[in-house]
């Protein structure tokens, strides 16, 4: 366990220098001080910029160990981005910290170190604005403000969790900025949409709101509850984002990274975010979420169910609600033909419920959708619309020729959310 900061020996590389000590003070982990030589200058000025280059890095050391950090050096000789994700590879570093890119560079550094190492790190990147205030934060003198962009991705549910992790190092107040297309999430939710493109009906914002804070929960434990702001957006999401943290007065900016490249980084936020924004951001890599001993265990407080009334639909049904806890809510669904009854439906559905669930406090919630010709649209957008933690559905295990021919609603759905699904099979005869 390990930091890396990585300096070119600028009075901005010196300053992120000095936190990234602090940090490493903290955490009690070795501090690696990074300086890499352009392969062409040392080739033209050999010796004596190898020595001229160890002497600075040797003078930034033993400035920076006054402070009680563990400090060592490394002197690389390649491209910049490169040998420093090695150096982190090889140390086991848990964060790289860097200057921010600089406003002289050819379009606002793209292209650069900063740039192209926040696409390749494994690990977060910390570039620093304004190392005073982050210092003070990890001296105990003030609390972190803290803005956290949120969506329903991975690199979102890493950063998340670092975000938890800066905890470690002193006091973090979280906001959870999320910036939406609401025409898209018109569509994903399957609700009605009014002209505007940009507007944001009371119902998408209400369960927008509750998405959104179900993503923040788990910060909710271990220190300050976090905010939640969500703002409606027409254009990048990534100027609204900074733009927001600029609002909420953050000293941080954490968003998480998909590793784009080329044009990709056209849609990158974190791309984006690190060349526009005028305070510290943190890059997180999709790579650094929790897995295996480390990975945190989910939780099923909400949990779908859709039945279509058959023998196996019905038999999901207690399956669903064994798998959330007693307090969890279980939505039964049922996807209504033409001509149905819905009230006649909701009862058929309100039967359905496991007597023991109710004994257990397990709650029961019934909907019936109506004016849907595609069943699996109908239940996808009410996974989104419902937020649930995951769905139950039965499969009659129709396999081949069978199965081509009729097709399959489960595996359709399964297609179609990234939301965890149990599959119940009948019985064998």
């Amino acid at each position: 366990m390990s930091i890396v900061c990585a300096t070119n020996f600028s009075d901005a590389a010196r300053r992120a220098s000095d936190l990234a000590a602090e940090l490493a003070r903290k955490a009690d982990v070795p501090l690696y001080l990074v300086h890499v030589l352009n392969p062409n200058s040392a080739r033209a000025f050999g010796k004596a910029l190898l020595q001229a280059a160890e002497a600075a890095l040797g003078d930034e050391v033993r400035r920076l160990t006054k402070s009680g950090a563990r400090v060592e050096q490394e002197l690389r000789t390649g491209e910049a981005s490169a040998e420093v994700a090695e150096v982190a590879r090889q140390r086991a570093a848990t964060l790289v910290v860097t200057a921010p890119p600089t406003q002289e560079a050819p379009f606002l550094g793209v292209g650069g170190t900063v740039d192209r190492l926040a696409q390749s790190l494994e690990v977060p990147l910390l570039a620093v604005r304004d190392a005073e205030v982050m210092e003070a934060w990890v001296q105990g003198k003030r609390a972190l403000r803290v803005v956290l962009g949120v969506d329903r991705s991975i690199p979102f549910e890493a950063a998340r969790e670092w975000v938890r992790g800066l905890r470690a190092w002193g006091p973090v107040e979280v906001v959870g900025a999320r910036v939406v297309w609401p025409d898209e999430e018109y569509r994903r939710l399957g609700l009605s949409r009014p002209l505007e493109l940009a507007e944001m009906t009371p119902e998408l914002r209400a369960v927008l709101d509750r998405e959104t804070e179900a993503l923040m929960a788990p910060l909710a434990s271990g220190g300050a509850p976090p905010r939640t702001v969500l703002e409606p957006s027409l254009g990048r999401i990534a100027d609204h984002l900074v733009e927001l943290a600029e609002r909420e007065r953050a000293d941080l900016l954490v968003v998480g990274t998909h590793h784009r490249r080329a044009l990709g980084k056209m849609w990158s936020v974190s791309h984006h975010a690190l060349r526009l924004a005028r305070i510290s951001v943190a890059c997180v890599s999709s790579r650094a979420v929790p897995t295996g001993v480390d990975a945190p265990l989910p939780s099923f407080r909400d949990v779908l169910v859709a039945t279509d009334f058959s023998e196996t639909g019905n038999r999901a049904v207690a399956h669903a609600f064994g798998l959330v806890a007693p307090g969890g809510t279980v939505h039964l669904l049922h996807v209504a033909e033409a001509g149905q009854s819905v009230e006649t439906e909701r009862r058929r559905l309100e039967a359905l419920v496991p007597r023991e669930a109710e004994a257990t406090g397990r709650h029961a919630r019934v909907e019936v959708v109506t004016g849907s010709k595609d069943v699996v649209t109908a239940l996808a957008q009410a996974a989104e619309r419902l937020c649930v933690d995951a769905l139950v559905l039965g499969t009659h295990g129709r396999t081949g020729l069978k199965r081509a021919v009729l097709g399959s609603v489960t595996q359709a759905v399964l297609a179609r959310t990234e939301r965890p699904v149990l599959l119940v099979r009948p019985p064998t005869v």
